[in-house]
């Protein structure tokens, strides 16, 4: 395999980043693969995701297949509450876990240092 005449001194300025943050006059410390916080910022990532998923999951499959028979005598919208977490109450569970899920990444992301 041939290298491209300054390809690696290429590689090696992409992989550095600049002593000072822009806009913000901060000296950087460690970019966040070299802290050594980097796995609780993974590990608050990953709760929040499997916390979303299940979310998702109790209300398109849960609320909407599973527990129809259970939410059938509720009524919502002039039909029962299984037969609307399957036409429109998961679109809306969706739609409030994705505002929910940005709020929490920023929080998560300014707790760790890494936030834009």
């Amino acid at each position: 395999m041939t290298e491209f005449a300054g390809a690696s001194e290429e590689r090696r300025v992409c992989d550095e980043r600049p002593a000072e943050l822009p806009g913000k006059g901060l000296k950087r410390e460690k970019f966040m693969a070299n802290s050594p916080d980097k796995n609780a910022y993974w590990a608050a990532n990953r709760r929040l995701i499997v916390f979303c998923l299940v979310i998702w999951a109790l209300a398109s499959y849960g609320c909407a297949i599973l527990f129809r028979p259970l939410l059938s005598g509720i009524a919502v919208g002039g039909t029962d509450l299984g037969f609307w977490f399957a036409q429109q109450g998961s679109i809306l569970v969706f739609l409030v876990l994705i505002f929910f899920y940005a709020w929490r990444m920023n929080a998560i992301d300014r707790a760790h240092g890494v936030d834009e």
